[in-house]
């Protein structure tokens, strides 16, 4: 049985600073503790992400706002129907006026090659 799945397009949420400098890495975003809003599961773009993925790429990326702190995510990821593929900032300067959550003094200290700028 196949999921009938709707798309709707719009314009892609900027969340780095200088869009011209970044290194994302390929990663799988767990649907884990995701709530679902319209009958949508989304992980916003700027989100942080840990859990293990820059070590074992199998390891699925989870909302992590601490010292596990290993990327942040670049483009909102769609998880209703499971982990679905995305990408992690790991170098690069982020806008922090346009994160869902603002990073914790832990998770700025992981992200040692990020930047967040006002």
């Amino acid at each position: 049985m196949s999921k009938f799945v709707e798309t709707t397009y719009t314009n892609k949420k900027e969340i780095l600073k200088f869009p011209d400098h970044y290194v994302n890495v390929a990663v799988t975003v767990s649907d884990a503790g995701v709530t679902a809003v319209n009958g949508k599961k989304i992980v916003p773009a700027g989100t942080i992400l840990g859990g293990g993925f820059l070590a074992n790429e199998s390891v699925q990326a989870k909302k992590t706002n601490g010292v596990g702190a290993e990327g942040v995510l670049f483009n909102d990821v769609d998880v209703t129907y499971g982990p679905a593929p995305g990408a992690a900032i790991i170098h690069g300067f982020v806008a922090l006026e346009k994160l869902p959550e603002a990073p914790s003094a832990e998770a700025v200290t992981a992200l040692k090659q990020i930047t967040f700028l006002k």
